[in-house]
């Protein structure tokens, strides 16, 4: 078989309107969508630009679409779960093609002070894995550390230097 039939073969079914909504429903109730993941479903499932603008309409009258409530359980998601900061958070709303009041709104279920507590978490937790004798670039690593998880280079710097002496 060519690489050019095994292609043929694997083609995604074409699904009409009515069967597409049904199904994108039970998408969207599964757990909360934003706008582009739906729309690139809708896609796949073989719809059109202005079928697929019927649909997510409907989807929001009806309810299955909230692109705030999508932003909330992201953003609660991603930092209870992955311990990610805010900065990361924010990032990956703008990729999803949220507004920036739904991006506000989705980072205000952060609390601030579970949020420099997960962080001194982090930090504790990191300075005890890494392995480095100068503590010149043992600090280096874990802020880069905490850093590159979207938590605010003033607040881990501070934290470090907190934790860990100057």
């Amino acid at each position: 078989m060519t690489s050019y039939e095994d292609e043929d073969s694997r083609q995604k079914k074409r699904f009409s309107p009515s069967e597409a909504r049904s199904k994108i429903q039970r998408y969207c109730a599964y757990q909360e969508r934003s706008h582009k993941e739906v729309k690139t479903k809708l896609y796949d499932y073989g719809l059109y630009g202005n079928q697929v603008d019927e649909i997510i309409s409907q989807l929001i009258t009806d309810g299955f679409l909230n692109e705030e409530r999508f932003a909330k359980a992201f953003a609660g998601g991603k930092f209870r779960i992955k311990k990610w900061g805010k900065i990361k958070i924010k990032n990956e709303l703008e990729y999803l093609g949220l507004t920036k009041n739904c991006i506000h709104r989705g980072l205000l279920e952060i609390e601030s002070a579970d949020y420099a507590k997960t962080l001194k978490s982090l930090i504790k937790k990191k300075i005890t894995e890494i392995q480095e004798v100068n503590l010149y670039k043992k600090r280096n690593k874990v802020a880069r550390f905490a850093i590159s998880k979207g938590y605010e280079s003033e607040m881990v710097w501070e934290f470090v230097r907190e934790i860990m002496g100057d």
